[in-house]
């Protein structure tokens, strides 16, 4: 029996809208074609407030918070940086819940050392008023920046060694958290690949230690990003943070969200085209036309005008392991879809934004990450489209760079790229110089760029998709030259792309369209049904 959430199109269903970059376009997929559109959104608890005091006092594998609280003990509170969720969420965002009730409970049993960092890792520093936003008035004006700001992975007299795995693996993390008596990690997960230990290992450390598992190797041998129990990733990731939780007293606290991305002005958007009433068509018609005409940063105004009314539909808290199998849990009952059987051409429209661009332009090498990286990714079992199978994205590939965040993915796009596409051979060529270099690492600390390795581990994080996927052809690229770079094919229309994909012939295709935004994924069951 079919997902009521998987569409087959008829020969006179409706144009899909996808997203190419911040614009919409109208595109005809073929008849039979199988549309796969995101789950209804999960309702939200009706008392957050309450459901954070019960999941606190109530841990996971865990004695309860407050008895782990002692006068005169040194905590270090731990909060995810603005990576997640895509896009931000409506105040009160759920991290300012946690720690509201948190701090409270602290002053309540005479703690009065501790620090909040904002775990940034090696990405951008978050600016003042992004962490207001995520915090709250009270806390921002009570603790920023002495008590409350970002890590700094190069801060090296602040990072401190504190083990090894059984593999080899050496942690290393800041000193404050490291000599605290108690962390208590705050986190909002929003895929399953975030949260578990990878909070942690990825948001207090260095790239030294960073570097161990994001690399060609290891990602290009992930089976799914979204399955932490067969992802070669996080198994790394697993080892280093049950070694760190030996060594340090960690106490997880995380919180997952609906699907709820847009606001009701724009939710028509999420929805299926031949579902539409009258007035959302008009609405679409409309936005179509406003973002085909609009200069670049009025369309993307358009969709970072109203933050998300995301719903808090979880709360867990305890050791974190077992957290995380709630987490992921309750994750997979919003976004999972089951669909049979592997498809011969999967096509995405390529959204604004994506975790590293919030409040920017998604640039050529985001773009792949997006993409052959975290699209590809979004499933459990098998990838939608088969072994070697043809991707088709929609989206300028503009070449197109914020230059206060991005600086260090420019050279990697103009010179690296076009000398070599192999991630093995740019990391042994050039990698730990320019992770190194101090013109970008100076940028990285006392200003709001991303490390400079980061432009390395963007590219790695497409490997697997590159090593799965045959062909990607881009609709509606506004240059030749970036897709090349990227390894990709160009094609002016949907029809001229899936002609590609057929090579010239009159074959059938098996063809997947997977709806994002909102994030969706698919379950995917092969051996039965399309493609098999």
């Amino acid at each position: 029996m079919s997902h009521p959430c998987v569409v087959t199109l008829e020969r006179d269903s409706a144009p899909r809208v996808l997203f190419s970059g911040d614009r919409l376009v109208e595109v005809d997929l073929p008849a039979g074609s199988r549309c796969i559109y995101p789950k209804p959104t999960l309702s939200p608890l009706k008392d957050v407030d309450a459901a954070i005091r019960y999941a606190i006092n109530h841990p996971e594998n865990s004695e309860p918070l407050y008895a782990k609280l002692k006068p005169g003990m040194k905590v270090t509170i731990l909060i995810d940086d603005i990576s997640l969720p895509l896009p931000p969420m409506r105040r009160p965002d759920a991290r300012e819940r946690v720690l509201t009730i948190v701090l409270e409970l602290l002053a309540d049993y005479g703690v009065d050392d501790y620090e909040l960092i904002v775990a940034t890792g090696i990405h951008r520093k978050m600016r003042d008023w992004e962490i207001r936003h995520m915090v709250g008035d009270r806390i921002f004006d009570a603790y920023w920046p002495e008590r409350l700001y970002n890590f700094d992975a190069e801060d090296c007299d602040n990072i401190v060694r504190i083990g090894q795995t059984d593999h080899g693996e050496v942690i290393e993390v800041n000193r404050r958290a490291a000599e605290s008596d108690l962390i208590i990690y705050v986190n909002l997960n929003l895929v399953p690949l975030d949260g578990g230990h990878k909070s942690l290992m990825c948001g207090i450390t260095n790239y030294r230690t960073l570097r161990q598992h994001h690399n060609p190797d290891t990602i290009g041998t992930c089976p799914s990003y979204m399955e932490p129990k067969t992802s070669t990733l996080h198994q790394s990731l697993w080892r280093m943070g049950r070694v760190t939780n030996k060594t340090l007293n960690v106490f997880t606290i995380e919180t997952t969200i609906n699907n709820r991305m847009f606001d009701e002005s724009l939710w028509f958007l999420a929805k299926n085209e031949d579902e539409l009433s009258l007035r959302e068509k008009v609405l679409l018609k409309g936005l179509v036309e406003a973002t085909k005409h609009l200069p670049q940063p009025a369309r993307q105004a358009i969709f970072d005008k109203f933050p998300a009314p995301y719903g808090v539909t979880g709360v867990n808290a305890g050791e974190t392991e077992a957290v995380h199998v709630k987490t992921v849990a309750k994750i997979n009952e919003q976004y999972l879809v089951p669909i049979e059987g592997q498809s011969d051409v999967v096509v995405f429209g390529v959204p604004y934004i994506m975790p590293y661009n919030v409040h920017c332009y998604m640039n050529p090498l985001l773009v792949s990450c997006l993409t052959e990286g975290y699209f590809h990714n979004l499933h459990v079992g098998a990838p939608i489209v088969k072994k070697g199978g043809t991707m088709i994205l929609t989206h300028p590939c503009s070449d197109k760079f914020d230059y206060e965040q991005h600086a260090a993915y420019i050279p990697f796009v103009h010179k690296i790229l076009p000398e070599t596409r192999d991630p093995h051979e740019i990391r042994r060529k050039y990698e730990e110089e320019w992770a190194a270099d101090p013109a970008f690492i100076q940028m990285y600390r006392n200003g709001c760029a991303y490390h400079p390795a980061h432009a390395f581990f963007m590219w790695y994080w497409g490997e697997n998709g590159r090593k799965h996927v045959g062909r990607t052809i881009v609709v509606g690229a506004d240059n030749e030259y970036i897709p090349k770079l990227l390894g990709w094919e160009t094609a002016p229309t949907m029809d001229e792309a899936l002609y590609m994909a057929r090579g010239g012939e009159r074959r059938s295709l098996d063809v997947t369209y997977m709806k994002i935004p909102p994030i969706n994924m698919a379950d995917v069951r092969v051996g039965t049904g399309q493609g098999n």
